[in-house]
């Protein structure tokens, strides 16, 4: 029996001012008065549009409008419920020894040259095994990654509790996953993943288990073929690890960015290999030109009103390694190696990745802007090579020194930079310290630092001395 959905909705936004609205007494008020199980099911496809959160009794009730509060993401491991899922579509392919003989051999094979293919910028095509694989390798670190992203919005009241998104290319769920695990329980979540390839099968397989509130549609389409009228107006759109995968990827950026929200948001996450950041970069750069429409809300924002940056743009995040899962250890630990191989190859709990959160309403996540009478612009460092200057940079590195006693070097930028910049710690004090324990993405305030040319990185380096003072200014 179908539900007259006009009257469904009209029945539904009159009862939710006074009460509960459950389907047990809402079928009495439609025409024909349906069965509640049917109404119930009407009333779930129309709770994100009429905002009403399911109760664990059945009722509906108004979704809290309260923008959700940063969770404390710290991710140690890829959750147990996590692990088992792709455990158990590796068991129902390949049985219970997959990852020994030849269905063992065939996945690391699969892994190798999924890897190979990303360093050299190929395009990688997904079966049914390589699906599989990608879930083995890469579900854990794609999962922590989006959530210290999400974190970036939410410590601002920028992540609505009542949600709706777009996942373009999902790849097998690790973003998703993340998202569903960083949103807390009373959200209402709108969630349409965009994936065509036999990814899709174990992304399906890995949203089975979501919360009722978190509604999940898989669309089997290609980024330039959906309809993204067909969704509605959307409040985040997430790009994660895809964009080095698509034709143009700039043109397919642009395209989602018209399905914002005025207040939403556009993440872009990618690994931090140089090939697949640099990437990224470019397209946010592409996207965002000085005067336009859309802006850069984090991390590499523009300092000097009117300038964009245009080094070569490798930067990334790193956040503390996750626990190895268990089906990532069978794998490795059934290798065969030669003798002076080390352990490892297959293991992937590594948390380093390269993102840009783009906005259409301007909003910046620090409004922090340099001064010409008080700051240096790095877009004219070769002009001041051998002077100390004063700076207000982001930090866009951790520790990029190669070794333990080495001089500490950071990545900088100020949004004028045409080439790379690294701030090198030749003297730690106490008026320096904030340079170290600053995190990834933080406004510094850098005084009296010495501009040199480094001919054999081209590169400027900012050393800093112990008498150098920076000051924390934003995180």
């Amino acid at each position: 029996m179908s539900v007259d959905r006009e009257a469904l909705r009209d029945t539904a936004k009159y009862l939710r001012n006074a009460r509960p609205v459950d389907p047990d007494e809402l079928y009495e008020y439609l025409p024909d008065q349906p069965h509640p199980a049917v109404v119930r099911t009407a009333l779930r496809e129309e709770a994100f549009d009429l905002a009403l959160f399911e109760r664990e009794d059945g009722t509906f009730v108004p979704v809290d409008e309260e923008p959700v509060d940063p969770p404390g993401w710290a991710p140690e491991a890829l959750p147990d419920e996590h692990v088992q899922t792709v455990e158990d579509l590796l068991f129902d392919r390949y049985g219970l020894d997959w990852h020994e003989g030849e269905s063992g051999d065939a996945l690391r094979e699969t892994v190798d040259r999924m890897k190979e293919d990303y360093y050299r910028g190929r395009r990688v095509e997904y079966d049914e095994d390589a699906a599989l694989g990608y879930a083995l390798y890469h579900q854990p670190d794609f999962y922590a990654a989006v959530g210290y992203v999400l974190d970036r919005l939410a410590d601002r009241g920028l992540l609505p509790r009542r949600l709706r998104v777009l996942d373009v290319g999902a790849g097998t769920g690790g973003p998703a996953l993340g998202l569903h695990d960083y949103l807390p329980d009373d959200a209402l979540v709108d969630y349409h993943a965009l994936e065509p390839s036999a990814n899709a099968d174990v992304l399906e397989e890995v949203l089975a288990d979501t919360r009722r509130n978190f509604h999940t549609t898989v669309h089997r389409e290609t980024a330039e073929e959906f309809d993204t009228e067909s969704v509605g107006e959307v409040d985040l759109v997430l790009f994660g690890n895809v964009l080095s995968e698509l034709h143009d990827p700039e043109a397919v950026v642009s395209r989602y960015l018209d399905t914002l929200a005025d207040d939403g948001s556009c993440v872009l996450l990618s690994p931090a290999d140089l090939n697949t950041a640099t990437e990224m970069r470019r397209v946010e750069r592409a996207l965002t030109p000085p005067g336009g429409d859309t802006s850069v809300y984090a991390p590499d924002l523009r300092l000097w009103s009117g300038d964009a940056p245009s080094d070569r743009g490798w930067s990334f995040e790193e956040r503390p390694d996750l626990a190895v899962p268990s089906f990532q250890r069978k794998l490795d630990d059934a290798a065969t190696r030669a003798y002076d191989e080390e352990p490892g190859t297959y293991v992937n709990t590594d948390v380093k990745f390269s993102w840009a959160v783009v906005r259409p309403d301007g909003e910046r996540r620090h409004p922090v802007v340099a001064s010409a009478e008080r700051h240096h612009r790095m877009a004219e460092s070769e002009d001041h090579v051998t002077d100390r200057v004063n700076l207000l940079c982001v930090k866009l590195s951790d520790n990029l020194a190669p070794h333990d006693d080495a001089n500490p070097l950071f990545k900088v930028g100020d949004g004028s930079e045409d080439l790379e910049h690294y701030l090198v710690l030749t003297g730690e004090s106490v008026l320096n310290r904030d340079l170290r324990e600053a995190p990834y993405g933080a406004i510094l305030s850098v005084e009296n630092v010495l501009v040199l040319w480094n001919d054999d990185e081209g590169a400027y380096n900012l050393v800093c001395n112990k008498e150098t003072v920076v000051d924390f200014v934003a995180a």
